[in-house]
């Protein structure tokens, strides 16, 4: 029983599980807004279908991420310990944990609505697609947002069956959300990119340059969400959480600084997933107070 859990964490490890707070908090913000605006009941079962969907979709990606990457993090010494350079974890095992996780994604968003089913292969290509943007193009971070953004619409969509510019906003603001702390991220592996030859923003500008760009995109972000909040049928609540989010968002601007990046995970990880969750809780609690 415990080499059997072992084995299990070692694929949780393999597609950082916790990083789903990234995606899920916005998945559960188009979700919660689509119950709202066809004024149904809170569907248990759709609820735990997306969850399901955002959980497959982002295995799926992770885990084809680290196959494509396999070579690339082997040679890179901040990711030659992860699963698949040490070999803890298969190549084949590997390619059987993409396949059955982009299965039960496709099986889950069957049963949400067809229009999803029909949908969910280009989510798939699009979540699979990011893993080999950094070889052509320095807005790799762009499409890791883009990816990410399929959260909020693809929920609403679960419930409602069409699209709205509303969750669309949201939708916009994650792309730029993301691909501005991916900049940040990226910092790390500046000086190896540059020696593989690999893309990306900071290879591109420059540490201060794409700093820059990191802030710029987190404004608009910010400027996507005002708009949602505009928009949608939001008060006092939404511009509360608004507040904290926008708040956490600058504060991981003032640890990060070209000439010193050892805050960068504190920056990536814990300020974006407090931040996701406090806004998200913030603007289902308005939609429904």
């Amino acid at each position: 029983m415990q080499k059997q859990f072992k084995n299990v964490g070692r694929y949780f490890s393999l597609v950082k599980i916790h990083h789903t707070l990234f995606s899920l908090p916005f998945a559960m913000i188009g979700l919660f807004l689509a119950f709202k605006e066809t004024q149904s009941l809170v569907s248990i079962r759709s609820l735990l279908l997306v969850i399901l969907c955002v959980l497959f979709a982002r295995n799926t990606a992770m885990a084809f991420n680290r196959y494509a990457d396999i070579e690339i993090d082997r040679k890179n010494p901040r990711t030659s310990g992860r699963e698949l350079p040490r070999n803890i974890i298969s190549k084949k095992a590997a390619l059987a944990f993409i396949i059955i996780n982009a299965l039960l994604f496709m099986g889950s968003a069957y049963l949400l609505n067809i229009l999803c089913f029909f949908l969910s292969p280009i989510a798939l290509l699009v979540v699979m697609g990011y893993s080999f943007t950094k070889r052509f193009t320095a807005l790799s971070h762009v499409f890791l947002g883009l990816g990410l953004a399929l959260a909020p619409i693809g929920a609403y969509i679960a419930v409602t069956a069409h699209f709205a510019i509303l969750p669309l906003l949201f939708s916009f603001s994650v792309i730029f959300w993301v691909a501005g702390f991916d900049i940040i991220y990226a910092m790390q592996d500046l000086a190896f990119d540059q020696s593989q030859k690999l893309k990306s923003l900071p290879v591109f500008l420059g540490k201060k340059n794409a700093l820059l760009l990191s802030i710029i995109f987190h404004v608009i972000s910010v400027g996507f969400l005002i708009t949602a909040g505009l928009v949608g049928p939001f008060g006092k609540v939404y511009w509360a959480g608004m507040a904290v989010y926008t708040a956490l968002i600058i504060y991981q601007h003032i640890l990060v600084k070209p000439n010193d990046l050892s805050k960068v995970n504190l920056a990536f990880f814990t300020l974006n997933g407090i931040a996701s969750v406090i806004y998200a809780c913030f603007v289902i609690a308005d939609l429904y107070i």
